[in-house]
């Protein structure tokens, strides 16, 4: 796991590659089984491979550009109504699909949409839901792009790990 985690980083530049429905199966499975609170699981998944509709979520934010060369993206949606902390749950399935992208290859980099704008008037959220006409009752907190990389990053080092940010017993107190 830690091989991974030093591995992964936030690709957004991919490969015309697509991505085969067997991996495309795996990446699911993984976000269906993150762990959630209590178990209940509020997350469902809407994935996107048609080109028009990637170069349209391209623009659902600044910074989502690249996601018109990914192979495919995974929509993260959560029901607000089956757990008060579908923001966390979402967050955790987003991190599984990170690392579960990482092992079979490919390429991955999180879309922020919650709290996010299109416009001034119009949220990334709205944006995104009206053109995947998502129930307004969901929350489309994030955008996982997938692709397989078209550019390459260095791993970190035991070197990037601050160990600052790590205490003992009580704050302020470094191991």
């Amino acid at each position: 796991m830690l091989d991974l985690l030093y591995k992964r980083r936030s690709i957004r530049k991919y490969t015309e590659t697509k991505i085969d429905p067997e991996t495309v199966k795996i990446l699911l499975q993984a976000a269906l089984l993150s762990p959630s609170s209590r178990g209940f699981k509020p997350c469902q998944f809407l994935v996107v491979d048609d080109p028009k509709l990637l170069s349209q979520l391209a623009s659902a934010k600044k910074g989502a550009g690249h996601l018109k060369g990914a192979a495919l993206a995974v929509v993260i949606l959560a029901d607000p109504e089956r757990s008060d902390v579908w923001v966390e749950d979402a967050a955790i399935a987003a991190a599984i699909l990170h690392l579960t992208a990482e092992s079979l290859g490919l390429g991955s980099c999180w879309i922020q949409l919650r709290k996010r704008q299109h416009t001034d008037t119009v949220t990334a959220e709205d944006y995104v839901r009206g053109i995947l006409a998502i129930p307004e009752r969901l929350k489309v907190p994030i955008i996982m792009a997938l692709g397989y990389p078209a550019e390459s990053k260095s791993p970190y080092t035991e070197g990037d790990i601050n160990y600052e940010n790590v205490y003992s017993n009580t704050y302020g107190v470094h191991l």
